[in-house]
């Protein structure tokens, strides 16, 4: 069955070389969202779209640009993988809210308003206050739906969260995260948040990263597939995908990056400590995309029908892109 799914992974920062393609497309991934900045501001980003643009130009059998969701429906028909650009911060606009039209015209789809941190749009999940949704935020989030820029609030805290959900005209993600009430990360999410974030079409994409998992990397298959079947009761079917936040072959000195970027003096270990300060050991039915028909096997075996996993599997996703990436006069 895998390989007749339309399979779409909501977020990944993988080292990206023909080698994780090659992965992505043994793995039978139609499309990825892959992150493309964490801290860098507009003249670095221009320079990650550039070397982007090589990956596509060399690697032009393997994947291709995502610039509307027809095209997703177009790399499954070639056999390709299609690479949508996305941001885990806000910091590539700086504070001009005319970068916001200027980053979707270069095919940015997605952005977050905040990475763990008080960003000047909204309050990071490591906060001690959250502050909320910023006034800059407010007039970013009408901006974003006007130019078909999807909203993620993956690393916000729960107060920016729900009222990014509310302020926002357009249903909103939260790509890579899990919730709560499986284990308690600071980056996981509340039942209220998931019910808002339904009730108001929004999409959450499960993350396979071991430090957002009951147990981290002894997370079994089935425990996993278990706590996709309890979201699906709290959220409901078509409120659901896949979001792995897999980073592979990322050296340590990436981690560190997405950690510190330069705020900080001090290390700050995000989700590890001092005396666990690396990448955390992979899942071993998750390696990396080549092991996602695992996914779809243990949501079979957990009891989920085929037509409810393909939603799981992307086409979830596919609709959420369809009704999202338009813009509006």
């Amino acid at each position: 069955m895998h390989n007749d799914l339309l399979v779409i992974d909501g977020l990944q920062y993988s080292n990206w070389d023909r080698e994780i393609f090659q992965q992505l497309h043994d793995g039978g991934v139609t499309m990825v969202h892959a992150t493309i900045v964490y801290h860098e501001q507009i003249r670095e980003t221009l320079s990650r779209i550039a070397q982007w643009n090589r990956l596509f130009e060399d690697n032009a059998d393997l994947i291709m640009p995502i610039k509307s969701a027809a095209d997703i429906h177009l790399a499954k028909q070639q056999g390709k993988v299609g690479i949508m650009f996305g941001a885990q911060n806000c910091s590539l606009i700086e504070d001009d809210i005319g970068m916001i039209e200027i980053m979707r015209e270069l095919n940015l789809m997605i952005m977050q308003l905040t990475y763990n941190n008080q960003s000047l749009l909204a309050c990071g999940c490591y906060e001690k206050i959250d502050s909320g949704v910023t006034r800059f935020g407010k007039q970013a989030i009408a901006e974003m739906n006007r130019v078909g820029m999807i909203i993620d609030m993956s690393h916000s805290g729960e107060k920016s969260t729900l009222e990014a959900i509310e302020i926002s005209s357009r249903p909103i993600v939260i790509s890579h995260a899990n919730p709560t009430s499986f284990y308690p990360a600071k980056r996981n999410k509340s039942n209220l948040v998931l019910r808002q974030l339904s009730q108001s079409g929004g999409l959450l994409g499960f993350s396979l990263y071991p430090f957002h998992l009951k147990n981290g990397p002894d997370c079994t298959l089935q425990d996993f597939c278990q706590m996709i079947a309890n979201t699906a009761d709290l959220m409901g079917i078509e409120h659901i995908g896949i979001g792995t936040d897999l980073c592979q072959n990322q050296p340590v000195s990436i981690l560190d990056w997405m950690r510190n970027g330069r705020w900080s003096k001090q290390t700050d270990y995000g989700e590890g400590n001092k005396n666990n300060a690396g990448w955390p050991r992979p899942l071993p039915w998750f390696r990396d995309s080549r092991d996602f028909p695992n996914l779809t096997r243990g949501l079979q075996e957990i009891g989920f029908h085929d037509t409810e996993v393909a939603k799981i599997m992307g086409l979830n996703w596919l609709r959420f892109f369809e009704n999202s990436l338009s813009a509006r006069s």
